[in-house]
């Protein structure tokens, strides 16, 4: 035994001694091309952990085997492997990465290098997208591409953001981008596309970029890249993910005392009769007696609490009666009953599950490239039938068939399923379980219960809500509605599947030339169900309603182009010319019945009677364009660029369906030149650029330039009503747009960034003139007026530790905008206000010279000796005429309304930070808003005052700081019933707008390859996630993320928090 361990012993010294016989120091120098010594670059021993960096002579030192190698890397430069085959000494020289100056962007019909694009562009990676837990792409573009503005308006699962670039072209027309999908159109829901399926986003800001898509391109456009093999072996990537969602629970200070909300009820009734003449004794004992009585005598129709008999509910002190206890049980009918309020917020929203998973596979041979992904989605939301369900699938092949043939094909299904509910926004409805549930005061029961206290059930066993008669009580808030009772028993379901599919042949030929056909075909087919249920609420009485639909959408694109590139010395040509084709058909078919069966049963034959709403409806869409690029550059340091399309929109009549659109562009990248020799060590990149072009916008809908009828029954006969104006004369909105701007990079790419000026003139805006009811059609289209938007745009990037195991980036974006309205039609200039033009549309001016969406409104003026509130008023003289002063009026009806500023921040963007070291990684993302003014609706809707049916509303506690003889301070009018003004509408409940967004936060740890190839897996990845983490604003509940117009409410669906775990796997 002794004998077998020495020799253990003795081969194992003789294996150390050999390897450290093999160790050798290797020192040098490392330099770049021009001899200068590289500072700070870092050399490892290829594979192993050992390393050191060079000093301020670009000089090392460091021991590796004499069989090894070394990785010599420094940011800015290529990274260089040098074999050390026994050397002591190994001098190396890096190369500049170019990368940041090749990078290849995608633009308009195929892709062009970074530095040779004249045009202003973002990307957004994969890597960014990857980051979001958002079932729609366009949410990845929150906060991440200057000149960029989001909102949300809903945290439904299978909600859409709304996008705005670089501000509002038009007063009437749309204003949303133009979305391109591997170089094709893409009018589909962004649902139906796969985020993890997603290489790249690009989105196009400026005439250079855009013009090429003529008819199309006047608000941006976003190019979506889809993903595609990268590697000759086979990559199979497999990531899942699963977590809870939750609201972002920022609702406003509600008052939540039972207790407390009778007081304030209490008091605003004794005011009222103390205003009519009463006495306080007399005051008081009336608002007592009225104070549970139904809305019609002032009251708010339930008694919670039972009081001792003889004794009143609410103390001359105006506090409830300390014996009266919560909860009160009665006879009614002969039924006995427990009422007491339920928390409703508590009872309606829950937590939910998110779960997500998909599995890619991609490879390539010298000829094939094949990448194929499926995914599956299942998304539910806070509140009961509203959720989401998708499963995707993807094939992409490319194939080398000649040396001069190259072909491929882009596929792409999607099965979705999707549970609604009612978010219109609207606070005063009743099926809107976001508005009833914020709104209700916190004395009304939720449920039905019996005189032990329990919820009761019909036979049906289905649970009984309170609809706001129980036990012979009235709600004068939404009567005989319970949006949480509806919310259980009616449905609204749609699920379909969706199809979308690319081909293109890329023919060369005379060696410089190029011919592509791009086909494209999108067929998107929705069915949907609709169900009022039979027994509770507004459809009882028919005994339910049943609704079906059916939808589909078939859009076609092709594409012929031609390209030419040489180079010729120093000067490179590309010119490109093509056809543009696209075509897009809907149909839509709807019915409705009622007096059901049974809800079991969801389709038409399960109900009797035929409804008056059968329709169906087809929808015509076509576009043409004919262009061509030139595009020239002169020693890779001086590019210039030119485009031209020719379009033809549908939407207009054949005499004015053609419009023209150009650009020009050029760029100058100003560190090639000789005279900046003496900046290289410190300034990489230096590049200006500037570009003017126009774009157009037919974003009106179909047939607007044709009369049109609609066909009714008169008696049994047909017969046709007159139902839009058309106007032949229509034609297309134009958007010229100049860009100019800088691109540099310093320090070798540690710093990195650009800055823009753009300015944005709509002219012939397209405007939807309103005409009086009695003329049987709304409004009627025409080519006036001009708008302007320009801006500030700037983007920077900092990475102030890179190291072989430590990467540290941060990133900031921000967008100041400037939006004005520069022309309107005569006959919308009605109105002179403060000196501007215009006309009043709501609680909005457009006025030339004004920004969009300019508030006009009262001015409030704070409360008088008697805790009124008084507004500002334009005085006059006893002739009626103006006399320059400003005074106060109790009066609402007399106030004036004045400009009050509108909804457009100072300042918009995102910045975020990102750290990896030694296999952990962490990334953190904001968007953030500073200044513009936004309606707090919700907080006006909670300072109100009680009158008849609004009788039952909740109040903000700010309520309690109202004025009142002992409060004389106060700006907010005392609590009165029947105060019909108390929160009109008046620049009281503007707010600022700005806030900060915590979009996500990421945290990960990658195994150590040396492990995971063990087990044949190249890559393992734990991580957490965290989407919509939480948002700051100036008053709780007060979110000005919802809307570009300023206008909020605290009736969309809620805001979603989603927090998850996941794990990918590479192999």
């Amino acid at each position: 035994m002794f004998k077998k361990l020495l020799i253990v012993l003795t081969v194992a010294l003789c294996g150390c001694y050999t390897a450290f016989a093999q160790q050798v120091k290797v020192t040098g120098t490392v330099t770049d091309i021009t001899g200068v010594p590289v500072i700070g670059a870092f050399i490892q021993v290829t594979g192993g952990t050992t390393g050191t960096m060079t000093d301020e002579n670009g000089a090392y030192t460091i021991d590796v085997a004499s069989d090894g190698s070394l990785t010599f890397s420094m940011i800015g430069y290529q990274t260089q492997v040098v074999d050390v085959n026994g050397r002591a000494v190994i001098n190396a020289v890096l190369a500049e990465d170019s990368e940041l100056l090749e990078e290849v962007i995608v633009v308009a019909f195929g892709t062009a290098k970074k530095e040779a694009f004249t045009g202003s562009a973002a990307v957004v990676k994969s890597d960014d997208i990857a980051k979001t837990q958002q079932s729609n792409i366009a949410s990845a573009l929150t906060g991440k591409v200057a000149g960029v503005q989001m909102t949300t308006s809903s945290g439904q699962p299978g909600s859409s953001p709304s996008i705005r670039i670089r501000g509002f072209s038009s007063l009437n027309a749309g204003n949303d981008p133009l979305w391109i999908v591997d170089g094709m159109p893409y009018s589909g829901d962004l649902n139906n596309l796969n985020p993890s399926d997603i290489e790249s986003m690009t989105v196009l800001k400026d005439a250079a970029s855009n013009a090429l898509y003529g008819a199309r391109g006047a608000n941006g456009v976003v190019m979506v890249t889809t993903k595609k093999a990268k590697s000759r072996d086979a990559v199979i990537n497999f990531d899942a993910k699963w977590g809870v969602n939750s609201r972002v629970d920022r609702d406003y200070e509600y008052i939540k005392d039972p207790a407390q909300f009778y007081e304030l009820h209490y008091a605003a009734l004794k005011n009222y009769y103390l205003d009519s003449g009463d006495d306080v004794m007399t005051a008081h004992n009336k608002a007592n007696e009225n104070l549970t009585l139904p809305a019609a005598s002032g009251g708010l129709g339930y008694q919670v609490f039972t009081v001792p008999e003889g004794s009143q509910f609410i103390g001359i002190n105006g506090k409830v009666n300390p014996a009266a206890t919560l909860g009160r049980r009665i006879v009614y009918g002969g039924e006995e009953y427990y009422i007491r309020p339920d928390n409703w917020i508590d009872e309606a929203f829950h937590n939910s599950l998110r779960q997500e998973y998909n599995l890619s596979i991609g490879g390539s041979t010298d000829k094939t490239s094949v990448y194929a992904s499926l995914g599956y989605l299942s998304n539910q939301g806070v509140v009961d039938n509203s959720d989401m369900e998708r499963i995707t699938a993807r094939v992409k092949v490319d194939y080398d068939a000649k040396s001069w043939l190259k072909m491929g094909v882009n596929a792409t299904y999607s099965r979705f399923r999707y549970n609604r509910i009612d978010d219109s926004g609207s606070s005063g409805s009743s099926g809107n379980i976001f508005a009833f549930t914020s709104t209700v005061g916190p004395i009304y029961p939720l449920y039905m219960r019996g005189g032990d206290g329990q919820i009761l059930y019909t036979d049906e066993g289905i649970m009984r809500y309170d609809y706001g008669d129980y036990a012979g009580m009235e709600r004068a808030l939404f009567p005989n509605s319970n949006a949480v009772s509806e919310n259980q028993l009616n449905t609204d379901e749609s699920e379909g599947n969706a199809f979308n599919g690319t081909g293109y042949f890329d023919i060369t030929f005379l060696k410089d030339f190029k011919f592509t056909i791009n086909a494209g075909v999108s067929l998107d087919e929705t069915r949907s169900t609709s169900i009022k249920n039979p027994y509770f609420g507004q459809f009882a009485s028919e005994e339910g309603l049943i609704s079906k639909g059916h939808g589909r959408q078939f859009d076609f694109n092709t594409q012929q182009i031609l390209n030419y590139t040489k180079r010729i010395n120093k000067h490179n040509i590309n010119v490109m010319v093509g056809h543009e084709y696209y075509s897009s058909i809907s149909y839509t078919l709807s019915a409705t019945k009622n007096h059901m069966l049974t809800q079991e049963n969801d389709e038409l034959a399960g109900a009797i009677i035929d409804g008056q709403q059968a329709y169906s409806a087809r929808g015509e869409y076509f576009n043409e364009g004919y262009f061509a690029r030139a595009m020239y550059d002169w020693s890779d340091k001086y590019f210039f660029s030119a485009s031209f399309r020719r379009d033809a929109s549908s939407r207009f009549h054949p005499d004015h369906r053609w419009g023209n659109f150009w650009s020009l562009g050029g760029a100058w990248i100003i560190t090639r030149e000789p005279f900046m020799e003496s900046t290289r060590d410190w300034l990489d990149n230096l590049k200006f650029k500037a570009s003017i072009g126009s774009q157009g916008n037919d974003n009106i809908g179909n047939f607007r330039y044709v009369d049109t009828y609609l066909i009714q029954n008169a008696n049994g006969e047909v017969s046709t009503v007159f139902s839009g104006k058309g106007a032949e004369n229509i034609t297309w909105e134009t958007n010229t747009n100049f860009n100019t701007g800088f691109e540099f990079g310093f320090l070798k790419g540690r710093i990195f960034g650009g800055i823009e000026y753009f300015y944005r003139l709509t002219t012939d805006m397209l405007f939807a003139f309103p005409v009086a009811p009695s003329m049987g059609y709304s409004s009627y289209y025409a080519n006036v007026g001009d708008m302007r938007n320009s801006g500030l745009e700037i983007e920077l990037n900092f990475t102030p530790i890179s190291t072989q195991n430590i990467q540290w980036d941060i990133n900031l974006n921000m967008t100041h905008l400037r939006n004005k309205i520069v022309r309107l039609p005569e006959e919308r200039r009605t109105t002179q206000v403060e000196g501007y033009y215009g006309y009043v549309s709501g609680t909005n001016f457009y006025g030339e010279g004004l920004s969009m969406y300019t508030f006009y409104m009262p001015k409030y003026a704070g409360v008088n000796e008697e805790g009124l509130s008084t507004w500002w008023m334009d005085e006059k003289d006893d002739a009626g005429n103006l006399t320059g002063r400003r005074v106060r009026t109790s009066e609402y009806e007399d106030a004036t309304d004045y400009l009050c500023g509108n909804p457009i921040p100072d300042l918009y963007g995102g910045f975020g930070t990102s750290l990896s070291f030694y296999g952990f990684d962490f990334s953190i993302a904001f968007s953030y808003q500073i200044g513009g003014l936004a309606y707090d609706s919700g907080y006006a809707a909670a300072m109100y005052s009680p009158a008849n049916r609004s009788t039952g509303m909740n109040w903000h506690k700010d309520i309690l700081k109202a004025w009142s003889p002992t409060n004389t301070s106060s700006d907010i009018p005392r609590l009165q019933y029947e105060d019909q003004d108390q929160n009109a509408n008046s620049d009281r409940f503007l707010m600022d707008a700005s806030y900060l967004n915590l979009q996500n936060i990421n945290f990960g740890y990658t195994f150590p390859a040396k492990w995971t190839r063990k087990c044949k897996i190249e890559r393992l990845r734990l991580y957490l996630a965290c989407e919509n983490v939480y948002y700051w604003s100036r008053r709780m509940g007060f979110d000005p993320r919802s809307s570009y117009t300023g206008s909020t409410t605290q009736a969309g669906y809620s805001p979603v928090r989603t927090i998850s775990g996941g794990i990918n796997i590479q192999f």
